[in-house]
């Protein structure tokens, strides 16, 4: 009887731990629908951050910097990036937002909201300002 509780509690623990945006993610090329770059996203004390751990288009140079980024990303290189800021569990919800997220290739910065998605095999990442936005699907890897 033991084992089964211990089983079921190890079970759950990991369902849950799926419903989370913490994790390693893939975007794709929303016009190639290519492997775009990996980001993982991380909480300390119930805020979300995310960084591109690295870029997997066929053109990506270790090299390149984000020139289009504003104030002190500006410059940075791509792998390492922080592009998403200050996202929190929303109340109730398995949603995260309050936070920023930012497009290192147009330099845009938008608010954010996370919905993990197929029991947290997916998320859900929306950018928007004011009623406009769009929404993109990444797929976790770990």
């Amino acid at each position: 009887m033991r084992l089964v509780a211990a089983a079921a509690a190890l079970f759950c623990g990991a369902a849950f731990a799926q419903s989370t945006p913490v994790g390693l993610w893939r975007t794709k090329d929303e016009k190639t629908g290519e492997p775009k770059a990996e980001v993982r996203i991380s909480e300390s004390a119930g805020v979300l951050t995310g960084r591109i751990v690295r870029r997997l288009r066929s053109d990506a140079k270790p090299q390149d910097r984000c020139d289009e980024c504003p104030g002190e990303r500006k410059g940075q290189p791509y792998d390492g990036l922080e592009i998403i800021r200050q996202a929190r569990k929303a109340e109730g919800k398995d949603v995260w937002e309050g936070g920023r997220i930012l497009d290192p290739e147009s330099g845009g910065d938008y608010a954010l909201r996370l919905t993990p998605v197929d029991g947290g095999q997916r998320l859900e990442v929306r950018g928007s300002i004011g009623p406009f936005g769009r929404t993109q699907t990444w797929v976790r890897v770990q």
